[in-house]
């Protein structure tokens, strides 16, 4: 068996007129997060979490913002298109640690929702993933309410027979 890390992390600023979408859920907010597609940094760094832990680059690779059919998109799309090509590829997720960054909305509220809407679409029991939500005291970007950040971090495994696109020696013969 193989296993890998991935780790991932994203920033989005926020502005009137936009849904705050987190981890695919709409939150009530004034303010929403700009970006090419709907700007979910939760689903954002996830997905740059999968990708990085299997050596295929980075969300700015696979769904660049200077590709027009990107904008607008529900970035629940990029995680789907993303777990499919792990799985393809023979990787599965363990687990997902994500932490969101944020000084308001207080996320208390819906860490949970978060939290069974990431199981679902990673298909992991829910205590294979964790949401945590932490303040930026006030203190920079974050903690002027100017934005959202998230990092999350993944464990996937695969199988040794599924390691088609294996780099370098065999290690397992």
């Amino acid at each position: 068996m193989e296993i890998r890390i991935g780790s991932g992390h994203d920033t989005h600023r926020l502005a009137e007129g936009r849904p705050l979408i987190l981890g695919g859920i709409r939150i009530a907010h004034p303010r929403g997060l700009v970006g090419h597609s709907d700007a979910d940094v939760v689903l954002h760094a996830l997905t740059d979490a999968l990708l990085g832990a299997v050596g295929l680059g980075d969300i700015g690779d696979a769904y660049p913002d200077t590709d027009p059919q990107w904008k607008d998109v529900a970035s629940e799309r990029f995680l789907r298109e993303t777990l499919a090509q792990l799985q393809r590829r023979g990787w599965q997720t363990v687990n997902a640690d994500i932490t969101i960054f944020a000084q308001e909305p207080k996320l208390g509220p819906v860490k949970a929702a978060i939290r069974n809407n990431l199981a679902r679409l990673l298909q992991r029991p829910t205590e294979c993933v964790n949401v945590k939500a932490k303040t930026g005291e006030h203190v920079g970007h974050i903690g002027r309410g100017e934005a959202i950040g998230c990092h999350a971090v993944v464990l996937v495994t695969r199988l040794a027979a599924a390691a088609t696109d294996h780099v370098g020696p065999r290690t397992d013969s």
